[in-house]
């Protein structure tokens, strides 16, 4: 696509009068609807989606690096003084390393340093700030006068604005840095498709169905070849890019497949392994697989040899013979404003930590997962019938000692399964001081709990709260399980807070603070909590545990809805 109508050069200033033009990579993809500006240099591989701005008027330059991406409405501008050092150690205004996820609405004023591999949420502001590299900055945050060390997690809402702040942040999780990649790999995709879309020779070619497979031509295609040299009948341009771009970051590929019953359970069988380095072999050994398993869900997914982790996963196939483009892969959608990822599909042990969507556990209690092992804690489960559930003589299941969501997602419901009838109920555990910091209870005789909010309600003394305790703190308001959550909050010396938001706004999760409960009693956090209810009538309300010393959420939990 010709970018010369949507860059500029600089206009004539009193601090700058030589009229530098945009240098961009032939291989970019910038959308008709953006407007770049001066001295900006732009790598291989970028893509700048519809109604970006990336102005170098007044700082300058601006560089960005490959492999990144700019969503839609990004804003990308400088101060004319003031500058940070890239890293070819050239001064720059704006520097955007390589890999780098630049999403909705952002706002990057320099001076400014974003390293590589970094992901910045929707309508976070850096403004003159250095982020180091491997960061993951979630939605609305404000970056400000300060240096974020590298591998750190900026949380939702945040406001980071000395470097004490900085230097208390915690670190990126696993899952944090596969949601990432796989960010990355879902705009590259993209890249290739407008590319395609803008050529008449590729787009012909794809609307007439004239493309040969590689099988059939027998020529090898080298890894860095360009998409539009590269075919297939039975997979889209999207999933070819997608191979692409998994070759190209030194990741392996996997197949697997399931049949319609199996996949229900996530029970998939792994395809022959490929053992390749040319993307002609990996989509040739792709299609084999597609054709050995008609009438079956086929998915293709990447692996960190380093590592040893899933990076991506993508269904290819579906019963219906129809093969879903690169841009549904399963991609963990943002929760609230604790900035955690849920995912939507299917899988099984090995499933990547963005992979553990569940048909039998809520969204909540899948939230309550991601935060326990961010927070380092360990997880484990209980079972009782209902007898023994008034005694509180609960069993443990099958010790779980995997860190992944989707793992842990995966040995819940096994407990559940082999102990339909009885209760099941999920255990946070702090290794250091080895004490329980949660119970919530997931599954009652009757089925599945509907949301995570149902926690222990036997009358067993725990680490959290007395059964005296328990027997005289009550509420009308609030059920007996969000109570039990207070007293094991309080007993555990963690903060706790509430936030308040509209329907409307539930969607995003823009939630908004109701301010934190300062209580010494049960009683007092009750009446606290049972007042946010009050002032927020007609709103969802959700009480926060926060651990003071990890600065960490432990605990989301929805106590009113509209």
């Amino acid at each position: 696509m010709a970018v010369r109508s949507i860059a500029e050069a600089a206009p004539p200033t009193p601090w700058s009068r030589n009229l530098a033009e945009p240098t961009i990579d032939p291989s970019a993809f910038l959308h008709s609807f953006s407007n770049i500006i001066g001295n900006v240099k732009i790598g291989a591989n970028v893509i700048v989606a519809p109604g970006t701005s990336i102005r170098a008027d007044e700082g300058t330059p601006f560089y960005i690096g490959e492999n990144t991406n700019l969503q839609d409405g990004v804003v990308v501008h400088g101060l004319e003084k003031g500058r940070v050092v890239g890293d070819d150690r050239q001064q720059y205004s704006v520097w955007i390393g390589k890999n780098t996820c630049i999403t909705h609405m952002a706002l990057i004023h320099g001076p400014c340093y974003v390293g590589d591999d970094c992901f910045i949420g929707f309508r976070s502001t850096v403004f003159n700030a250095r982020v180091g590299a491997g960061c993951i900055v979630m939605m609305h945050a404000l970056i400000q006068d300060v240096e974020i060390p590298p591998g750190k997690y900026v949380p939702s809402g945040a406001v980071i604005t000395n470097q004490q702040q900085a230097d208390r942040l915690p670190d990126v999780q696993a899952d944090d840095k596969e949601f990432a990649h796989h960010v990355v790999g879902i705009n590259q995709a993209l890249r290739a498709g407008y590319l395609c879309a803008a050529d008449s020779k590729c787009i012909r070619t794809i609307r007439d169905e004239l493309t040969n497979s590689y099988t059939s031509t027998g020529i090898e295609v080298e890894v860095f070849e360009r998409s539009d040299e590269v075919s297939s009948n039975s997979l889209g341009a999207e999933t070819v890019e997608q191979v692409r771009y998994l070759l190209q970051q030194g990741y392996n590929i996997g197949t697997e497949h399931v049949d319609q019953r199996r996949f229900r359970t996530g029970s998939w069988t792994s395809c022959k392994p490929i053992e390749v380095r040319s993307l002609g072999e990996a989509i040739a050994a792709l299609e084999s697989c597609l054709r050995d398993h008609t009438g079956e869900y086929v998915r293709l997914f990447g692996i960190d040899p380093k590592g040893k982790r899933r990076v991506l996963e993508n269904i290819i196939q579906r019963p219906d013979g129809v093969v879903q483009p690169s841009s549904s892969f399963k991609a963990p959608a943002y929760s609230s404003s604790n900035g955690s990822y849920n995912g939507n599909g299917n899988g099984n042990g090995n499933r990547s930590g963005y992979s553990n969507g569940s048909n039998r556990l809520s969204g909540e209690t899948i939230n309550q997962i991601r935060q326990l092992l961010a927070g380092g804690y360990k997880i484990g489960t209980e079972h009782v019938d209902e007898r023994r559930f008034r005694t509180g003589s609960w069993q443990t299941c099958t010790p779980i000692e995997s860190s992944s969501a989707g793992d842990v997602v995966a040995a819940l419901e096994d407990c559940m399964d082999n102990h339909q009838g009885e209760y099941v109920r999920l255990i946070g555990i702090d290794p250091k001081a080895k004490r329980r910091i949660l119970e919530s209870i997931i599954q009652r005789p009757n089925g599945p709990v509907g949301t995570s909010s149902s926690s222990k309600s036997s009358g067993t003394t725990t680490a959290f709260a007395s059964a005296s305790t328990t027997a005289t703190a009550s509420s009308n308001k609030l059920s007996s399980e969000a109570v039990e959550q207070l007293q094991q909050l309080l007993a555990g010396g963690f903060k706790i807070s509430a936030e308040h938001v509209d329907q409307r706004r539930f969607r995003t999760g823009s939630w908004s603070s109701c301010g934190q409960i300062q209580a010494h009693s049960i009683r007092e956090a009750i009446a606290a909590l049972e007042g946010y209810i009050n002032e927020y009538e007609g709103e969802y309300v959700r009480l926060i545990g926060i651990d003071p010393k990890a600065k960490r959420r432990v605990l989301e939990l929805i106590v009113q809805r509209p």
